[in-house]
């Protein structure tokens, strides 16, 4: 069986991401399969999810595996003082595979050391979320046709939205192009942006919504995340700093496309849903796809 763990899209080379990718297309053909009869697989959710969680469970079900977890910490030993480490190393004895979030940035890479079973990161704090950013990716192949050489303008919290972070690593390999808008306080860190600096891709930055809107392929959306501020006075001052309507979109390329790793809250209307442009509720259903394809490859099967 498989050692290897996703716990960062860099984990992947440019040819397993493709590979998943088109295992996801034959997955969405034919979404029952049973190959993985036998297998069982953890759940483990130390911090609230809706989608990434009951996709992952969906895609276990889908694929023949059983699934056993959590998905509230507090119903755990972990309540009762009993570290990470020795959660894992006992989980492990019981599966074939981890599907793990945590609020703790490095945790999943951790849990990947100490575990015996390949691990998956659903996302550890504002680090990464690989499997979203798959997922983003098979959406912009869906729509676009292609991955090289498109152009994406990512919105709103770019400090802390690990979406933005993974999905930067992930269209490296394709020769993109970025228009990074957000205000001072949530601008992509500088780790990320050396990142593209060290490859030569190209990158702007602006606080402004309107100004790069008709400029790009794909309008990636985020949240900006109450639960990742210390301070409640910066959420509130930048909460609601961008609001995506219907009316903005009148010039916008016709290939355009909106993500978004969802929920959303303020930053689009709903007016926006109606339009051509929104794909974001299709990119969720791709998640289902694509972690089944995570989930086969990593244990040895496609």
């Amino acid at each position: 069986m498989s050692r290897k763990s996703l716990i960062s899209i860099r984990d992947f080379s440019k040819e397993e991401i493709l590979h998943v990718l088109e295992t996801a297309r034959e997955f969405e053909q034919n979404k029952v399969q049973n190959f993985l009869e036998g297998k069982v697989i953890a759940s483990l959710f130390f911090e609230p999810s809706t989608r990434t969680r009951l996709s992952f469970e969906t895609a276990i079900n889908r694929l023949g595996a059983k699934v056993i977890g959590f998905s509230d910490a507090s119903n755990t030993s972990q309540s009762k003082g009993e570290t990470l480490k020795d959660t894992i190393k006992m989980v492990s004895n019981y599966v074939d595979m981890i599907v793990m979030r945590h609020p703790l940035e490095g945790s999943s890479r951790y849990a990947s050391e100490v575990a015996s079973v390949p691990v998956v990161n659903a996302g550890d704090g504002a680090n990464q979320h690989p499997s979203q950013t798959l997922l983003d990716l098979y959406s912009i192949l869906q729509t676009q046709g292609k991955l090289e050489g498109l152009t994406i303008n990512m919105v709103g919290d770019l400090k802390y939205g690990r979406t933005t972070h993974s999905l930067l690593q992930a269209m490296s390999h394709f020769n993109p192009r970025f228009i990074f808008t957000a205000p001072d306080e949530l601008k992509m860190p500088k780790e990320y942006k050396d990142f593209l600096d060290s490859r030569g891709i190209e990158y702007i930055e602006t606080d402004s919504l309107n100004e790069h809107l008709n400029d790009c392929d794909i309008l990636y959306m985020t949240r900006v995340q109450q639960e990742r501020f210390t301070d409640l006075m910066e959420y509130e001052r930048v909460k609601d700093v961008y609001t995506l309507n219907a009316s903005m979109l009148g010039e916008v390329r016709s290939n355009m496309k909106i993500l978004h790793p969802l929920p959303r809250v303020t930053e689009i209307a709903q007016d926006v849903d109606d339009t051509p442009y929104a794909y974001y509720f299709k990119q969720a259903e791709n998640g289902l796809y694509v972690r089944m394809a995570i989930i086969s490859y990593l244990l040895g099967y496609r």
